[in-house]
């Protein structure tokens, strides 16, 4: 008989009140579908000021609460260690706030299931269906398309999507290291040096179900700036780390 494949949901939470239930209802329900894997949600409350901490609580839903607030990188990767370090086969970052699907799970995990890739990014834009955001963000994710393609090679055509499936040797790059305020299009740069396989695979999305980005308007030029400062060092850093030389 072949191993079940346990498979680690991880949701980064803050303020997230509004949508933890009912997206723990959908996890659920598609795990009570599927008998091929088995599904454990976690939670990762990122020292939230609002009442996700109690509902995670009061109806015993399987979380990590941070006491200080991390930020989206280090809420991520704390939940990606505990994967690690608790023998799960995949860990599939999902967002707290109902943007992504649990129903395009399948799509995600397969490719790993089948020794396709390392690590499984959920595209918006293979098939340009479902929620596709404003049009300075689709500029920005174009860019962030063209910048990793010059440094490494490597061409993802939504590498801001938070919708991921990584394996294990995946699993053990991060909980060494994740980029922290805007990980997504750093860790492609990433995954690229640490020599993970990536693929894209068609996913829907929705509009978040509640709340708002902290990414609008002018923050986007703001974000456009930053993550290229953050991907560049980041690029020298594990690129040329242990190549000086003493003269």
């Amino acid at each position: 008989m072949n191993k079940e494949t346990n498979i680690a949901i991880i949701i980064p939470c803050y303020n997230e009140e509004d949508n933890i239930l009912s997206l723990y209802k959908e996890i659920s329900s598609i795990a009570n579908e599927t008998s091929q894997y088995h599904i454990t949600p976690i939670f990762v409350n990122d020292c939230s000021t609002d009442n996700t901490k109690q509902l995670l609580e009061d109806n015993n839903l399987m979380h990590l609460n941070l006491s200080v607030n991390l930020g989206i990188g280090g809420a991520v990767q704390t939940g990606f260690k505990y994967a690690y370090l608790n023998g799960f086969d995949i860990a599939i970052q999902m967002d707290g706030d109902g943007q992504h699907p649990p129903s395009e799970l399948n799509k995600l995990i397969l490719p790993i299931l089948n020794n396709q890739t390392d690590v499984t990014i959920g595209s918006r834009y293979l098939t340009n269906e479902g929620f596709q955001s404003t049009a300075l963000r689709r500029f920005g994710i174009s860019y962030f398309k063209w910048l990793n393609k010059i440094l490494v090679g490597v061409e993802i055509n939504d590498s801001t999507s938070g919708y991921r499936a990584i394996n294990q040797k995946g699993m053990e790059v991060i909980s060494d290291y994740y980029p922290d305020e805007y990980p997504e299009p750093e860790s492609i740069i990433l995954f690229a040096l640490k020599n993970l396989k990536m693929i894209e695979a068609p996913v829907l999305m929705r509009e978040r179900q509640s709340g708002k980005s902290s990414i609008r308007n002018y923050k986007t030029v703001y974000y456009m700036f930053k993550v290229t400062l953050g991907t560049i060092f980041l690029y020298i850093r594990l690129k040329f780390n242990g190549k000086r030389h003493i003269i």
